[in-house]
């Protein structure tokens, strides 16, 4: 077993251990998680030793970034656009389809044409899924209540800033005897 005593050689030792020095002199770290106030999974941050060696390091936070980890994030980063892009294209595609459909509702009204009720997102969202089409309530967009029959049109949000918009036809509904 090597003892070593002398603290000259004892620095050597740590000296072999070093981590990647940055820029400004931190240490280079890949983030494994997001950290609110470094930044987030995949980026390669600059802390103080310390910071990395106590806290990151230890709690599974961050990585050393080497120029393989560094290759891997630039591949990875890559591949994530590639997916961004066909999933933009997919939306688009989507609210193309959306544009060019139009939705009948009915609705229990008075003969002057006000609702008994309103027409909400859930209704919206039960018409396009009769139509084949599959949202959810938080992506219709309603300026306000529908009260009345009428032709309205009606903003959907589909994500990743794509937006379309839906003619919806509030109908009197027809009553059976």
């Amino acid at each position: 077993m090597l003892v070593v005593r002398d603290k000259r050689a004892r620095g050597n030792l740590r000296a072999s251990r070093r981590l990647p020095i940055g820029k400004t002199g931190g240490i280079e770290l890949l983030l494994t998680q997001t950290i609110d106030p470094l930044g987030r999974q995949g980026d390669i941050v600059e802390v103080r030793p310390g910071y990395a060696n106590n806290y990151l390091i230890p709690q599974g936070l961050a990585v050393i970034a080497t120029e393989h980890h560094k290759r891997m994030v630039l591949k990875h980063r890559a591949k994530l656009a590639e997916i961004q892009k066909k999933r933009l294209a997919g939306l688009n595609t989507l609210a193309d389809e959306i544009r060019s459909k139009s939705v009948s509702i009915e609705a229990k009204a008075s003969a002057e044409g006000h609702l008994f009720g309103s027409v909400g997102p859930a209704d919206i969202v039960k018409a396009l899924r009769a139509e084949g089409i599959v949202l959810t309530q938080d992506q219709i967009r309603l300026s306000g209540p529908i009260k009345e029959l009428a032709l309205y049109t009606v903003k959907i949000y589909l994500g990743h800033g794509v937006e379309s918009e839906l003619k919806v036809w509030v109908v009197p509904a027809v009553s059976e005897k």
